[in-house]
């Protein structure tokens, strides 16, 4: 089996009020197909910035425990003593013995950093199902991908594809949530 394409998304929180949307969403697209959930984790962030961590899943502890976090594995976090952390490192030390060079500290994306402090984060990594068609075909004509990123609403008024009205509504949405002024 093909596995699509994968992102890690971090969706910032400044008072988490949840209540089961985001997983009631999560659960169509797997559903549809569209994307899987390979891993995730909740983030708090202290006022001094110390950083507590919960595995998002429908898993046991002690079964995220044993499988290892993989967003933790990516990031440097490990879950109950570091397990997940390891096992990211012996298999990232395993790719580079057969030639797979991981992330250079360049290319580093440091996670946590970015979360502001006095905050929470879900950190999720998807599988994008959808992609895997369009991906092979890509790579068949010869072609790779260059980069990638989400587009601000702000910036999408620019050419046309949302009203200023529904840009300004997102983004104060935003900053409703963030605090910011």
């Amino acid at each position: 089996m093909a596995i699509g394409p994968v992102q890690l998304i971090v969706l910032g929180f400044q008072n988490p009020d949840f209540h089961g949307e985001i997983i009631g969403e999560l659960e169509r697209l797997r559903e549809s197909d569209t994307v899987r959930v390979i891993d995730s984790l909740a983030v708090y962030k202290d006022a001094q910035g110390e950083v507590e961590v919960e595995h998002l899943s429908n898993l046991t502890q002690q079964e995220a425990v044993e499988l290892g976090s993989k967003v933790g594995a990516l990031i440097g976090l490990g879950i109950e003593g570091e397990e997940g952390f390891d096992e990211g490192a012996i298999a990232g030390a395993e790719a580079m013995a057969d030639g797979i060079h991981m992330f250079s500290d360049e290319d580093a994306w440091d996670v946590l950093a970015e979360i502001p402090d006095n905050s929470a984060a879900a950190l999720l990594l998807i599988e994008h199902h959808w992609a895997v068609p369009l991906r092979d075909a890509i790579a068949k004509a010869g072609g790779f991908r260059v980069a990638d990123g989400f587009i601000s609403p702000l910036d999408l008024i620019k050419i046309g594809l949302v009203s200023e009205a529904e840009a300004r509504e997102m983004h104060e949405l935003e900053k409703a949530s963030t605090g910011a002024s």
